[in-house]
C-alpha cells in the first residue's frame, strides 16, 4: 500500500513538473498565480516571471529593492547565480 501510494506521488510530480514552464522564457498562467499570492504575503511586489536554467526566476520589488528569486518547478525556492548550471 506505501508503496503504490510512493509510486503514486513520484508519478504526479514527474508530472506536474514539466508542467511550470509553458516554454523556455514562459511560466504557467496557475503557477504565476500561486507564486504571486505566496510572495505578496510575504510583502512582495511581483513584476515579471521567466523560465531560465530549468527554473523560475521571479523579478520582485521589497522594501524599494530590486530582487530576483528563483523557484523549482515544485515552486521551492532556491539559491541560484546567473549564468550557474544545473
Amino acid at each position: 500500500m506505501i508503496r503504490k501510494m510512493t509510486l503514486a506521488v513520484l508519478a504526479a510530480t514527474a508530472l506536474a513538473a514539466p508542467m511550470a514552464f509553458a516554454s523556455e522564457g514562459a511560466v504557467d498562467a496557475a503557477v504565476q498565480e500561486k507564486l504571486t499570492a505566496q510572495l505578496v504575503a510575504e510583502g512582495y511586489d511581483v513584476r515579471q516571471f521567466k523560465a531560465e536554467d530549468g527554473l523560475i526566476e521571479v523579478y520582485v520589488v521589497k522594501d524599494g529593492k530590486m530582487e530576483e528569486l528563483w523557484f523549482t518547478a515544485e515552486l521551492k525556492q532556491v539559491a541560484h547565480e546567473e549564468g550557474e548550471d544545473e
